[in-house]
């Protein structure tokens, strides 16, 4: 099991954590993204991780640039 020390948005404050990962590079997936406030204080970075979409994750539904921003990746 990965562990990672991640800054994160909650209740609008930033607080550090201990963030379980369920599998290697998590961190660079859309859903931990999101989790985490990513997109609440990066949106025009997290724009590009979207922006031209070529897969979208079986599990969550969300639709990326590249295969590794998706826990699940399947080409559309």
């Amino acid at each position: 099991m990965i562990i990672l020390r991640v800054e994160i948005i909650e209740k609008e404050e930033r607080v550090m954590a201990d963030v379980k990962m369920p599998h290697p590079s998590h961190e660079e997936h859309l859903c931990f993204l999101q989790n985490v406030g990513y997109l609440k204080s990066n949106l025009e970075e997290y724009k590009k991780l979207v922006k031209d979409a070529k897969f979208f994750c079986k599990g969550c539904g969300r639709a990326a640039a590249s295969d590794k921003n998706l826990c699940a990746p399947e080409k559309l």
